[in-house]
């Protein structure tokens, strides 16, 4: 009987962590720490994907505390560590602090002192600032979009020790991504967010044209960015054709939520978000490679 207890204890640690959400924190932070190594090192690549999936770990967790009571009113929710009782306020909160001193021990001593001030700021960010706009209106997703776009730039950072307009691109890249990518999801899960006081999309009226040009709108950014890692030769040309190609995909597909204005393409863009930017990084790391 203990061991099933320990059992179901460390499995409701474990969906704390959001482990698909911040499996792909990690690989976006990766990308960055390797695109900005010389000489790529495996340990520090290792190390690198601890300290990010630890920090993540760590927002995703103080969100959940923060949420605990809303978390209870969504199907998708309700069935967390804290609103299900598997875990209490106390425990999270623990389980919290641990993974950030961990992060920012790693950070420290392995990296340098800009890596880990960005890594602190994307934390505070998401869990303390994000977090409780989310009731306040789409002014959310424009802060939550900040420390969405922070793990290329740590990673850069992490592997040079440097700024520049390097790591800016990067983050510039996955910062305008966001906008179609959450808002598609908001779009999709409108009537569970409302339950919980939501109201993530763009325009006032919700699910309608007008939230739907603007995702058109910030998913051309993604057109002329694509080409910037080139001219600033971190990547060769191959990667840039990729990256537009991949782009115009997924402006076609707001042009179709543009026109049919309902739940499947909806979904469709949302899907299409999630391929595009995986697809679009490897491609940069290959022609780097």
């Amino acid at each position: 009987m203990d061991k099933i207890i320990i059992r179901e204890k460390l499995q409701a640690y474990f969906d704390l962590t959001k482990f698909r959400l911040s499996s792909t924190v990690v690989f976006s932070g990766a990308f960055g720490f390797i695109l900005g190594s010389e000489l790529l090192s495996i340990r520090n690549l290792i190390l690198f994907a601890i300290a990010a999936f630890l920090t993540t770990a760590a927002a995703n967790t103080v969100n959940q505390i923060f949420e605990k009571d809303i978390d209870k009113l969504m199907k998708r929710t309700k069935d967390r560590p804290l609103p299900s009782g598997r875990l209490n306020v106390y425990e999270a909160k623990i389980f919290a602090i641990i993974c950030i001193s961990f992060a920012a021990i790693l950070l420290l001593y392995f990296f340098n002192f800009k890596a880990f001030s960005l890594a602190m700021l994307s934390f505070l960010l998401y869990g303390f600032i994000y977090t409780p706009l989310k009731k306040k209106g789409p002014i959310a997703v424009a802060v939550g979009a900040l420390p969405g776009a922070f793990p290329p730039m740590i990673g850069w950072v992490a592997a040079t020790g440097s700024f520049g307009l390097e790591p800016g691109i990067l983050f510039a890249i996955q910062f305008f991504w966001q906008f179609p990518h959450f808002w598609a999801i908001a779009w999709v899960l409108d009537e569970d967010y409302q339950k919980a006081g939501f109201r993530l999309l763009p325009s006032s009226g919700g699910r309608n044209i007008n939230s739907a040009i603007q995702m058109m709108i910030y998913t051309l950014f993604l057109l002329p960015l694509c080409w910037v890692p080139y001219l600033l030769k971190m990547t060769g040309v191959n990667s840039a054709i990729v990256a537009m190609l991949f782009g115009i995909l997924f402006l076609a597909q707001t042009f179709h939520l543009m026109r049919k204005v309902d739940h499947k393409a909806a979904l469709q863009l949302m899907f299409g978000s999630f391929i595009y930017l995986p697809v679009v990084q490897i491609a940069y790391l290959f022609d780097k490679l």
